[in-house]
């Protein structure tokens, strides 16, 4: 990705514009009844037992959402929801834009299983298009990663069924087996969603069983987006759980400096708060250049000892991995990062 186009991180997840939402009710209403009109799917055994999944309630951030018949047609507003309603065989008609260079989430890791299927773009991160949303005609509008406001969602049920952020995490913070979990009740695939994350769960095990001496060893992670500027990332941020599940933890002096924010932005004078066992920074060629040349980078003490490791955005997608840690991703973030991790003494 290039540094000219690709939206910085630290911007993405927390300075998210507020939709107006009041000039698209009247669409939303059209569309509502619209949505009823469905078409009938073939009796068979195989659809029986779909449908036997059915009802299922999902509790959500702002409520529950009663799901009658299996969805259709659904539409992703998260920026990594699309993910696990791939892998559990269900391609969105509508998505939003997280990474303008990968557009609707088409990564290495989803390639496959998008095909040529193009899904619609509805929004840009947190920002939706109601009018667009409203024409898919979805059945089922899922929010797991997101930043969905009051408003947002309740303007989008009247559109059709939204199963929003999980309910008693931070927006952004809650973690992928509580998200894709979520998902996979509104989908009527409890089972499938399951054997998916027992099998993530293997793979950071067998992680963990080869590499015991990071159990307990303290990590942080950061990006650069400016000359003596950097974000930390939040404990409970998917790039640090990501880290944990392979055994690393995160120090009390680093919990503190970012409280309940999911991202802190600092300046190079705040370089204590990146010290740890290992320091992982996200980002391209250009800022590691850049906060390698920093006079306040030099001097700290993981950076003399050559604990730190830059982790690209692209070239391969390792920040991308990361920052998206699903059931899709995170194979592929295994298989790249730990080997980079390994090559520290």
């Amino acid at each position: 990705m290039s540094t000219g186009t690709r939206p910085a991180l630290t911007r993405i997840v927390r300075n998210v514009p507020r939709v107006a939402v009041a000039a698209v009710a009247a669409l939303a209403l059209t569309a509502c009844g619209g949505g009823a009109d469905k078409p009938e799917s073939k009796s068979s055994g195989k659809a029986d037992a779909k449908s036997a999944a059915f009802p299922v309630t999902v509790e959500h951030k702002y409520g529950s959402t009663s799901i009658e018949t299996e969805p259709k047609k659904v539409v992703t507003l998260g920026l990594s929801d699309q993910d696990a309603v791939l892998a559990l065989g269900v391609k969105p008609v509508g998505s939003v834009d997280w990474f303008k260079e990968k557009p609707y989430g088409k990564w290495p890791w989803a390639k496959k299983l998008w095909g040529s299927t193009k899904p619609q773009i509805v929004g840009e991160r947190d920002e939706y298009n109601m009018e667009k949303i409203a024409a898919l005609k979805p059945d089922l509008i899922v929010a797991q990663y997101s930043g969905m406001k009051k408003e947002q969602y309740e303007t989008l049920s009247k559109i059709a069924k939204v199963v929003a952020q999980p309910k008693g995490h931070e927006d952004y913070q809650a973690p992928w087996q509580v998200m894709t979990k979520q998902i996979g009740k509104a989908l009527g695939k409890d089972a499938e969603t399951e054997k998916l994350i027992a099998g993530i769960d293997t793979r950071f095990k067998a992680v963990r069983d080869k590499h015991p001496e990071w159990k307990g060893k303290t990590v942080t992670v950061g990006e650069p987006y400016e000359p003596g500027k950097f974000s930390a990332f939040s404990p409970k941020d998917p790039k640090v759980i990501f880290l944990s599940e392979m055994g690393f933890t995160t120090s009390e002096a680093y919990r503190k400096a970012l409280g309940k924010e999911n991202i802190a932005d600092l300046s190079s004078e705040r370089l204590d708060v990146m010290e740890a066992d290992r320091t992982v920074w996200l980002g391209t060629p250009e800022t590691e250049k850049a906060m390698k040349a920093d006079p306040l980078y030099k001097k700290t003490k993981v950076h003399k000892e050559k604990r730190d490791l830059f982790l690209p955005y692209d070239s391969p997608d390792i920040g991308a991995a990361l920052s998206f840690n699903t059931v899709l991703s995170i194979p592929y973030a295994v298989d790249q990062v730990v080997p980079m991790l390994e090559a520290i003494k």
